[in-house]
């Protein structure tokens, strides 16, 4: 698995826990950093830090694109697995120009299709999909 890849993952991992625990975002990415540091290469933390950072910083936007593009779904009743997957392609859409959207889209459903349901990858892909042609990335 590459470092972004494995980035990615540990940051849905890490999001999906704040997520749920709805605790301080500095102290629980403290806490996960810390019980997953042998994972949290020196090639993988700072991919991590800037993805994990970044959606924090930009939730409101990102949930802002994703309410907007997510026909019928409320973001409060989106799979857990899927809204931190595609919180991390949004930040990805506004925020790292390096990466083409194409890749961008195409990580979060493997990532979805590997930690979501069997719909995962389709909702994911068209949401997204959604999103890119219509915001203009």
């Amino acid at each position: 698995m590459g470092d972004r890849r494995q980035a990615r993952e540990l940051a849905l991992q890490a999001l999906f826990f704040f997520d749920m625990d709805k605790s301080d975002l500095d102290k629980s990415r403290e806490a996960f950093c810390i019980n997953n540091e042998e994972k949290l290469t020196k090639e993988v933390k700072p991919f991590f830090l800037h993805l994990v950072n970044g959606v924090g910083e930009n939730r409101s936007q990102i949930d802002a694109l994703l309410d907007k593009y997510s026909k019928n779904w409320k973001i409060s009743r989106m799979p857990v697995v899927d809204r931190n997957i595609m919180r991390i392609a949004i930040f990805e859409f506004l925020k790292c120009s390096d990466i083409p959207c194409s890749v961008t889209i195409n990580e979060a459903v493997e990532i979805g299709k590997k930690y979501g349901t069997g719909d995962s990858g389709s909702f994911i892909n068209g949401v997204l999909d959604r999103i890119k042609s219509l915001e203009g990335f």
